[in-house]
């Protein structure tokens, strides 16, 4: 057995279970060893019911008080029993599980594991698991078990047992980064990482195995993207294009003047698209700082003089909002220039005829999501591409996108805040220009960080914002019920929602496991002004533009890191009324505190980046994966920023000294097709 033998090789996986495994995109076992845990569960020892914070998942010995009791909701029966230890006594919850009241003897010693939250005056553990006797608690004391990314019908049990049994058949002695260089950045060999990531012994062995997979993805992703600049290094092209009248018409007539960052962006592209050489560049801007106007000036500066510009966005929502925006700056400003849109959901008839207008040159700007790349779509003279919200797609889509003309102008924009240092690594193919400043017109957001006491004075607030004709953000981390009930879950929580905001207040949820189709949808009602509040997990943190939202709220921000939560701020302050966002933590832990207090005290992107950087230590690695910048399986690029480095200064060596070993790690195809 290797890593391309199918999963379906493995004991006790059939066609039936192999469809499940490939619904999380998992066929062969070398692709089951790269499907990591998302989190672990750490068996510590029990604290004392005094000593329990809120928000975090803890252990509790105690004596059973009193009897078990069930709610008589028959949609969602409650069982609770008090558990008493010397210090105090809590009550343990689980929901639609009301078999488990024959389960507690009164008098009886427990351990329960779970989630501490308030309700009301006091804390309760919610959906614990249960250690009854506590001697079987002493099996797993001191040990960390793996909780996988699941899909229906696929448990965590299945999943640890084919790990399991792919370690135990794999041959993983064979080592593709030179023995020089691990034992320079003291790494641990690829055998050990694989089989620590997935059942580590301890936290050593975790932090041990995790730093060396995270090093092997940055390289691999540094390494690529150093071969795409020595390709790009200094390329003429045929395009012809000189100072544009148009783009100098517009600026004059605008309703407001570009920033001096804005004007010196714009100088900076105007004489790449000039110098008969192609533009590689990066604009990085904080939220609102006016990158698509800029974008937008340099597609209008192409199409004026013959050529096509194209701009893909990752979202059919979004896309839409840049067509319409576009289409309608060039009628007001009566400049003579077609536009077009591009997306999937399209109908056949409606694909076909753009794709005419567009091979045929009669559409000069085109915008669409990734359609704009499939084989179906030919450009006639495609000059520049410009792809929004990098961070969202690969480098390896973004060459698919170049490939579609003949050496055009690359023109990427990315609004999430990294420090200067890690620009230049992550976007080593680019030349890099920052918007470092906001348009004067901008009102600062108000920020408040506050503890779930605080949630009914918010849902007043929210409830005034609706009736004065603004709308809401309310965002939650995760969909459904997990075993730990680990967070707010979007779809009861709108539920619970409507009932406190009322029937005339229209409450919708979104989330990242629906259909793009009824996520376009919601977000269209939305735009709209049909819905107004919205219970969203992140998959709303990319660029959509509503002026009319005032009022971002975001459950459990001790969840997110502080550079997600700085791109959720921004989807509030983007029109003329005042802007509030609340940072709900439901920890009192005097380091989240801190952490969250930043975003109280900065509303720029950069510093919050930088402070971000500082704050990270190793324990929050057993969290969730705080960022998601670049879409890496397990590297964080805030949060082991001081690997990345050392990747960065690994890559030049290789370069310099080892070809052969490059070669190695180019087949290497673990990490690199997830990135790439």
């Amino acid at each position: 057995m290797n890593e391309r033998t199918g999963i379906t090789q493995l004991k006790g996986i059939g066609e039936k279970t192999g469809a499940l495994f490939a619904k999380i995109g998992v066929s062969t076992v070398g692709e089951l060893l790269c499907y990591y845990p998302r989190g672990y569960d750490v068996y510590e020892k029990p604290v004392l019911i005094s000593e329990l914070e809120e928000g975090r998942i803890q252990t509790v010995e105690g004596v059973i008080y009193g009897k078990a009791g069930v709610s008589p909701n028959r949609k969602m029966p409650v069982t609770s029993v008090q558990i008493r230890d010397i210090s105090g006594t809590i009550k343990a919850i689980w929901f639609r599980m009301p078999f488990l009241r024959s389960t507690f003897a009164a008098g009886g010693k427990i351990i329960l594991r779970g989630q501490i939250q308030r309700r009301g005056n006091g804390l309760v553990i919610e959906q614990p698991e249960i250690f009854y006797p506590c001697s079987k608690y002493e099996e797993k004391l001191g040990t960390l078990q793996p909780r996988y990314p699941l899909t229906n019908g696929l448990s965590n049990n299945m999943l640890m047992k084919a790990e399991r049994q792919a370690l135990e058949h794999v041959d993983l002695s064979a080592d593709k980064l030179p023995e020089e260089l691990r034992i320079r950045y003291g790494l641990a060999e690829y055998s050990y990482a694989i089989r620590g990531i997935h059942f580590p012994e301890n936290k050593e062995v975790f932090y041990h195995a995790r730093e060396r997979l995270v090093f092997d993805e940055f390289l691999e992703f540094i390494l690529s993207l150093r071969r795409i600049r020595t390709k790009k290094e200094r390329l003429k092209n045929n395009f012809r294009i000189c100072h544009c009248g148009e783009t100098d018409r517009l600026l004059r007539h605008l309703p407001y003047e570009l920033t001096k960052a804005q004007q010196k962006v714009w100088k900076e592209i105007e004489n790449d698209i000039q110098s008969g050489y192609s533009m590689s560049r990066l604009i990085q801007g904080d939220v609102g700082s006016g990158k698509t106007i800029i974008a937008v000036l340099a597609l209008i500066m192409v199409a004026c003089q013959g050529y096509q510009g194209a701009m893909m966005a990752p979202t059919e929502v979004l896309a839409k909002q840049h067509y319409r925006s576009i289409a309608e700056l060039l009628r007001t400003y009566d400049i003579p220039i077609q536009t077009e849109l591009l997306t999937g959901s399209m109908t056949a008839k409606e694909k076909r005829e753009a794709y005419a207008r567009i091979a045929e040159g009669r559409s000069q700007i085109i915008v669409g999501t990734h359609a704009l790349i499939q084989a179906k779509a030919e450009y006639r003279n495609l000059a520049l591409v410009v792809t929004d919200e990098q961070h969202r797609f690969g480098v390896r889509q973004r060459e698919v996108f170049a490939e579609k003309g003949e050496m055009p102008h690359i023109l990427v924009m990315s609004a999430t805040p990294i420090p200067r240092t890690l620009a230049i690594i992550l976007y080593g193919d680019l030349d890099i220009s920052v918007i470092d400043e906001l348009p004067l017109n901008r009102l600062p957001i108000k920020n408040c960080v506050v503890d779930t006491g605080y949630r009914q004075t918010a849902y007043r607030f929210i409830k005034e914002q609706v009736l004065k004709g603004r709308q809401c953000y309310i965002i939650c981390s995760m969909v459904e019920e997990s075993e730990h009930m680990e967070a707010e879950n979007v779809i009861d929580y709108s539920a619970m929602l409507k009932g406190e905001l009322g029937g005339e207040i229209r409450v919708e949820y979104l989330h990242g496991k629906m259909r793009q189709s009824e996520k376009d949808e919601i977000m269209n009602r939305f735009v709209t002004g049909e819905i107004q509040v919205l219970v969203s997990t992140t998959v709303i943190e990319v660029g959509i533009n509503v002026p009319n939202a005032t009022v971002m709220m975001v459950e459990n921000a001790e969840r997110f890191g502080l550079a997600q939560l700085h791109q959720l701020r921004g989807r509030v302050g983007r029109g003329s009324h005042q802007s509030y966002c609340i940072f709900m933590s439901g920890s009192k832990a005097k380091e989240t505190k801190k952490r969250l207090e930043i975003l109280n005290q900065t509303n720029d992107g950069f510093k919050i980046a930088g402070e971000d950087l500082k704050l990270r230590g190793p324990g929050d690695l057993f969290g969730i994966r705080q960022s998601g910048l670049m879409d890496f399986r397990l590297g964080d690029v805030f949060q082991d920023a001081p690997v990345l480095k050392r990747a960065s200064e690994a890559a030049d060596w290789l370069l310099a000294n080892h070809y052969e070993s490059i070669q190695n790690l180019e087949k290497n195809e673990k990490t690199a097709s997830v990135i790439l």
